[in-house]
């Protein structure tokens, strides 16, 4: 089912939509929800910021909503420019409209709708980083935003989601990102299929493991720091609150630990990602 937007847009593309009930505001406003989005293929992303990242990223928002008032700024009008140079469209409306679709009462003034992205493992590129991050059924969409944030910060090849994790196309993970799940490789998958792929390519020397799988343990495993970490490096975190399942520990390469020096246990599951992610970058300097 494709988006409605009432009266044919103008030349420019660009209309107003004043009017709370507008099949456009109500379509927009359901993409909050995961039913609505996977149907439609379309996510919702708010702020200036965030949609530049977007277009120097090479992702253009096929619908632009827009705050009437709104103060001018050189990136809103090069957005613009990039958002009708590729046949998209730009709303105006008011602030009340935009705090509707987005559910949030100090929203943005600029909220853009795109396609959701090829989340397969076989769109994504092994060889655009030695370091990789994977989540195994993450539910926190904060974290899965953070984790996006870390990939981006060590110039990780991408984030991969394995079994039942949250939807890294939902307004909350894609707000946590910071932009970042636009410049992140993201893919999806369950279990047997990211193990099968990751052992499918050769390595780059003989001998070499397609894909190092290291995850963040209690059982059997070795300090974090000064560990023999290789690349391509494949670093595995768990749920927040149950950990790895043992069968998915046993797989891995490497199981490595952080110490704890106070009464909690663990780490938050996005915590310990970047800590571990920083160490494995340091041990490839």
């Amino acid at each position: 089912m494709a988006f409605e937007t009432g009266d044919p847009p103008g030349q420019s593309g660009r209309r107003e939509i004043t009017g709370f009930s507008n099949p456009t505001v109500k379509f927009l406003r359901s993409l909050r929800d995961k039913k609505h989005r996977k149907r439609e293929g379309k996510f919702l992303a708010e702020g200036l910021r965030l949609l530049t990242d977007a277009r120097i990223s090479g992702r253009i928002p096929e619908l632009l909503v827009m705050a009437a008032q709104r103060d001018p700024h050189p990136l809103l009008a090069q957005l613009e420019e990039a958002v009708l140079s590729c046949g998209g469209q730009i709303i105006d409306t008011t602030a009340d409209i935009l705090t509707k679709i987005t559910g949030k009462d100090n929203a943005q003034t600029v909220v853009g709708m795109f396609a959701e992205f090829d989340t397969s493992l076989g769109s994504l590129d092994r060889s655009r980083g030695d370091i990789w991050m994977a989540a195994q059924a993450l539910r926190d969409p904060g974290n899965l935003g953070t984790m996006l944030r870390t990939c981006d910060a060590v110039g990780a090849g991408g984030l991969i989601l394995i079994d039942d994790c949250a939807d890294p196309f939902s307004v909350e993970a894609v707000r946590a990102s910071m932009g970042a799940v636009f410049t992140q490789q993201i893919a999806m998958a369950g279990w047997d299929e990211f193990s099968g792929w990751l052992r499918s390519e050769p390595g780059q020397l003989p001998g070499q493991l397609p894909g190092q799988l290291v995850a963040a343990s209690l059982r059997d495993a070795v300090d974090y720091r000064g560990a023999p970490y290789s690349a391509p490096c494949f670093i595995l975190i768990g749920n927040e609150s149950r950990g790895l399942p043992a069968e998915y520990e046993d797989a891995c390469d490497l199981r490595v630990t952080m110490p704890m020096k106070g009464r909690a246990d663990s780490l938050n599951a996005a915590v310990a990602g970047a800590v571990l992610a920083y160490e494995v970058l340091a041990s490839f300097d």
